[in-house]
């Protein structure tokens, strides 16, 4: 219909029907010219909305109208295809993966690879540093690293372009040029158009001259921490989002818990004695060796099923009381602190125990443990007597109620049976939130762990 009208609007303003249709013609063949586009995509570029609709526009006004939108969208449709079939043909982007639930950014820590390295599909060419873990960027193919889009410090989001690799090394020669050459022509007509503004600029600053040593003070006298001067065999080295985000937890804990620490201290003649007594036929069958850690979890299980205020937590004016026990264990690594966790700790024996802490110790150390195994946990015990620790008091890992630390064996003098006989013993401490946790749940709490612990067979009799 709209074609019928320019037809009559061009017969009454006296022009040739014929050299409207040999225009129209000869746009029709432009736009569906071989070189461009063929098949499905001709189709699919021809009837986008809005740039069908800006020809229609072009071509009312007359014969050069039409042979304006003609040119126009050749070059339109050349403009579409040369990235269309440079990023789908011979290149891939690499892009930040999908970092968990909770994980909005991160920060791109270091390049494994240089551009014009060749990579294998799934390989690692950079790692992401966050808030809790560190995320491989792998290649989404095989090829050469043609160049990275970001540098080294900054802020990624998910989905973020960080390199892009070329699938051979000819292609990625032919396929650059052409994407710079719209780069070049768009950059050099700028600078005479700034050129012409910077009369106008000019005249601006010349009366703010006089209050431009008055600008760098306020920020010196905003910032909330005194810069430290500089000192000889110093260096500076910048938090790392790990660090970053321990800090803030452990300085919230400290902020919202009402934290009071309890202490008792365990005989640990009779688990060590278990533990050598059966270390052999324990790994014969399980392969894995029979540790220290899997008969405090259970104590601790036995302990939190006793008082199962400790496994609850308060939220807003209400106390959410946990039927299942997910203990997270503390775990240093040489890039901070991780908490996996222990899922279903209730559920297990001592080999499935010891089991799951090898291989969440192992992949924490490595770093490859994840998001999902960092998540939840309804209590923690962190083993600082693997560190040398005699005694401390460890602050509750938010948003559970209470943390259980574990200290080193120490041979001292205890009083037996009214004689005084060296035993290997532990200080234990219990951390827990006083808004929700009593004195006598703490206690009783650790009594339990202390029973257990030190006659372990009350586990069997469930006693």
């Amino acid at each position: 219909m709209m074609l019928r009208a320019v037809i009559r609007r061009a017969a009454s303003n006296g022009s040739s029907p014929s050299l409207f249709g040999k225009s129209l013609q000869s746009s029709r063949v432009a736009a569906s010219s071989p070189s461009l586009l063929s098949g499905s995509e001709t189709g699919a570029y021809l009837h986008r909305g809005n740039h069908a609709h800006s020809f229609h526009n072009l071509a009312l006004p007359g014969n050069s109208g039409i042979s304006r939108s003609a040119s126009l969208v050749s070059s339109t449709l050349q403009r579409w295809v040369r990235p269309f079939s440079a990023e789908t043909g011979d290149t891939v982007e690499a892009v930040v993966p999908h970092m968990g639930e909770s994980i909005t950014d991160g920060t791109l820590a270091t390049f494994l690879k240089k551009p014009g390295e060749r990579v294998q599909a799934d390989e690692a060419i950079a790692q992401i540093e966050t808030d809790k873990v560190t995320i491989d960027i792998a290649s989404p193919a095989s090829g050469v690293i043609q160049e990275f889009l970001v540098n080294e410090g900054d802020t990624v989001e998910p989905g973020t372009k960080v390199a892009i690799i070329s699938k051979s090394e000819d292609t990625a020669s032919q396929v650059t040029p052409s994407q710079k050459i719209p780069e070049t022509t768009d950059t050099k007509p700028s600078p005479p158009a700034e050129d012409k503004q910077k009369p106008k600029v000019e005249s601006a600053p010349v009366a703010e001259k006089p209050k431009a040593p008055s600008s760098p003070p306020p920020p010196k006298q905003s910032a909330k921490e005194p810069q430290l001067p500089p000192k000889e065999r110093e260096r500076r080295v910048p938090m790392t989002r790990l660090r970053k985000r321990v800090a803030t937890r452990l300085k919230d804990s400290q902020n919202t818990f009402a934290l009071l620490t309890t202490f008792n201290e365990v005989d640990m003649t009779n688990l060590m004695k278990l533990r050598s007594q059966y270390k052999d036929a324990f790994y014969e069958k399980h392969g894995v060796k029979l540790g220290l850690m899997s008969g405090f979890i259970k104590a601790a299980v036995s302990a939190l099923q006793h008082q199962p205020v400790v496994n609850a937590v308060i939220d807003g004016d209400d106390i959410i009381y946990r039927d299942y026990v997910d203990i997270s264990i503390a775990v240093g690594t040489s890039k901070g602190l991780v908490v996996p966790v222990i899922r279903g700790a209730d559920k297990m024996n001592f080999a499935e125990i010891e089991k799951t802490i090898n291989s969440l110790a192992k992949k924490a150390n490595e770093g490859t443990i994840s998001i999902d195994e960092m998540a939840g946990g309804s209590f923690t015990v962190s083993n600082g007597g693997v560190y040398g620790s005699l005694i401390s008091t460890p602050i509750i890992n938010p948003p559970q109620s209470a943390i259980l630390g574990m200290h080193s064996i120490v041979s001292r003098p205890m009083v037996v049976g009214g004689s005084v006989v060296p035993r290997p013993m532990m200080y234990v401490a219990l951390t827990y939130d006083h808004r929700l946790i009593d004195g006598r749940e703490a206690v009783y709490f650790l009594r339990r762990v202390k029973d257990v612990v030190e006659d372990p067979q009350r586990l069997l009799l469930d006693i």
